[in-house]
């Protein structure tokens, strides 16, 4: 910012924006980039493709020598950044709706283990049933949403339906 302010002191027809929006969309560009979707249905990258984007514009601010700006920015950046993900934990960790992530060595454990949800007291949702070829021993992947009366803790929710003898793997999404 610096340096396109200087150019626009010192040379005439410049635009002393120009320079920080080109940052600002190339930094976009960049943090779309670390954005994923995994294997599971998962979206990763989020968080790292802000950061990355709050610092360039940080960058942009103390380059222009607004540095009261952007030190209140960096406060709210890391406020958000270290705080808000405890308060989605938080929020999310007791929900009624769980999303889990199985796998089985036939067909008949899957629905072995419906059964045993409904048994257990939850009610299967959805279900996305798919086949891993990377993953010898296992037959049967299922990305279940499972839904319970109340609110309820989901590490503890986890640890019940892993005692089911037949299943292979089990992770909430």
């Amino acid at each position: 910012m610096m340096t396109n302010q200087y150019i626009y002191m010192n040379f005439s027809g410049s635009d002393p924006a120009r320079l920080g929006a080109q940052v600002i969309s190339g930094i976009g560009f960049l943090g779309a980039g670390t954005i994923i979707v995994t294997s599971r249905s998962q979206i990763k990258g989020l968080t790292s493709a802000a950061g990355l984007w709050a610092a360039a514009c940080l960058g942009v601010a103390i380059g222009i020598g607004f540095y009261s700006g952007a030190l209140i920015v960096a406060l709210i950046v890391f406020i958000v950044i270290t705080f808000f993900k405890k308060i989605d934990y938080l929020l999310t960790s007791t929900n009624k709706i769980i999303n889990i992530y199985t796998s089985f060595k036939s067909i008949e454990q899957l629905d072995k283990f419906i059964i045993y949800c409904n048994i257990s007291g939850f009610k299967v949702r959805d279900i996305e049933i798919t086949k891993d070829p990377n993953q010898n021993d296992v037959a049967v992947i299922a990305i279940i949403t499972i839904e319970a009366k109340e609110r309820i803790n989901h590490v503890e929710v986890i640890q019940k339906l892993n005692s089911f003898e037949e299943l292979i793997h089990i992770e909430e999404l």
